[in-house]
C-alpha cells in the first residue's frame, strides 16, 4: 500500500470512491433526489478535479495494486471555525473515507496520522472536522485522536438538513503525537 498525494489523474477514481463510501454509509437516510443532488455537488468528477488542483487543499490517497482504497482531504484554512473556536490557524479535515469493503483495516489511522502531521507542518493550531450526529463509530475514532465536540451545526444533503457536530483538536507541537518526524510527514 502506498500513501501519496492525489494527482489530476486520480480525479475519476477518487470521485467514485467518495460516492461509494458515502452511499454505503448514508444513502438510507435520504430521499433519492436529495442524495443525488448531494453526490453531484460533493463527489462529482469535476468537483474532485477542482479540489485536487486547489492550492489551498491537500488530498492524500492510499493506493493498493493500482486502486484507490482510502483518502482524506485537508482544507489548509478551515471554513468551519467562525464563531465556534478561538484558533488563529485552524485546518479542516474532511472526507476521511475508506472503501466500504476495507473499513477496520487501519487505513483511517494511517490517514489520520498523515493529516495531523500535515497540520503540524502547516503550522495549524487546531484541526477541525464535522461528523454526523448519529455516526457513533466515526465519533469514537475521532475521540481516540483527541477531538472533542465544540458545537452543534447543520449539514445539508440536497433539501434535507442533518444535525452535525463540529469537532476540534488543538495542536500543541510540531509533531503532536502524529506518529513520526517532520521528515516522515513531508514524504507522503
Amino acid at each position: 500500500m502506498i500513501l501519496r498525494l492525489a494527482s489530476p489523474a486520480d480525479a475519476t477514481a477518487l470521485a467514485d470512491l467518495g460516492r461509494r463510501a458515502v452511499t454505503a454509509k448514508f444513502v438510507h437516510l435520504y430521499k433519492p433526489e436529495d442524495f443525488a443532488t448531494f453526490l453531484g455537488q460533493a463527489h462529482s468528477d469535476a468537483k474532485v478535479a477542482s479540489e485536487i488542483a486547489d492550492h489551498g487543499m491537500r488530498i492524500a490517497v492510499i493506493e493498493e495494486d493500482g486502486a484507490l482504497i482510502a483518502f482524506c482531504k485537508l482544507v489548509l484554512s478551515s471554513t468551519l471555525s467562525e464563531g465556534y473556536s478561538d484558533a488563529a490557524r485552524p485546518l479542516e479535515l474532511k472526507q476521511l473515507y475508506t472503501d466500504p469493503a476495507r473499513i477496520g483495516g487501519g487505513l483511517g489511522k494511517r490517514l489520520m496520522d498523515w493529516a495531523l502531521a500535515q497540520a503540524a507542518l502547516e503550522g495549524a493550531d487546531e484541526v477541525q472536522l464535522t461528523v454526523y450526529s448519529e455516526n457513533v463509530e466515526a465519533q469514537r475514532f475521532y475521540h481516540r485522536y483527541g477531538f472533542a465536540k465544540i458545537a452543534d451545526i447543520e449539514f445539508w444533503v440536497g433539501n434535507h438538513c442533518d444535525p452535525e457536530f463540529l469537532y476540534a483538536r488543538k495542536m500543541t507541537s510540531k509533531i503532536d503525537g502524529a506518529g513520526g518526524s517532520l521528515a516522515d510527514a513531508a514524504q507522503v
